[in-house]
């Protein structure tokens, strides 16, 4: 997709959120993957954790990152399996104001190319909340690659045309 060169570059103040159960941050590989291409591409690590797979752990996190002003989007990864305890989207979907089912579609059709019918098993999924982008991508270095890749380096490019996340941003609160 065009990057309009002409445009001057914003910079995205992006948390990042590890969910797992047997994960530290010395194993977190696709976590790290995540950092390396959001900080390559020019944008802001606002700030990084990894929670246990539980409900109200995430929620709690997620709120509070939504209620920092320092945070402009959050992107998690793992979790979005199908096993019992595989549960982000039920936590993004208690703090959500608006999903943004475009995003699981867009996701599971870029991750057919690479593992097949296997992507069906992912809940990829995104939304808003109270300004706030949150994507969540499953926990393999390969999904954050293929999310990150091809979908969100462009839309949270503020010079990707011809439209992207970052210009909507100060409309998110409207109402």
């Amino acid at each position: 997709m065009p990057i309009d060169e002409s445009l001057i570059f914003q910079p995205v103040r992006i948390a990042v959120l590890t969910v797992s159960d047997t994960r530290g941050l010395a194993e977190d590989r696709s976590g790290d993957t995540l950092v390396a291409r959001l900080e390559g591409a020019g944008h802001v690590l606002a700030a990084r954790e990894i929670v246990r797979d539980d409900v109200d752990l995430i929620v709690g996190t997620l709120h509070r990152w939504i209620d920092d002003e320092q945070i402009d989007c959050v992107i998690t990864t793992g979790g979005t399996g199908v096993t019992g305890r595989d549960v982000t989207p039920e936590a993004i979907e208690r703090v959500a104001d608006k999903m943004i089912p475009g995003f699981g579609e867009l996701f599971r059709w870029l991750s057919f190319q690479t593992i097949g019918t296997s992507t069906v098993q992912s809940r990829a999924c995104a939304c808003v909340t109270r300004g706030t982008y949150i994507f969540a991508l499953p926990g393999s270095t390969g999904a954050v690659k293929d999310g990150w890749d091809g979908i969100l380096a462009s839309q949270l490019d503020s010079r990707h045309r011809p439209c992207n996340f970052v210009e909507l941003m100060p409309r998110l609160r409207e109402r």
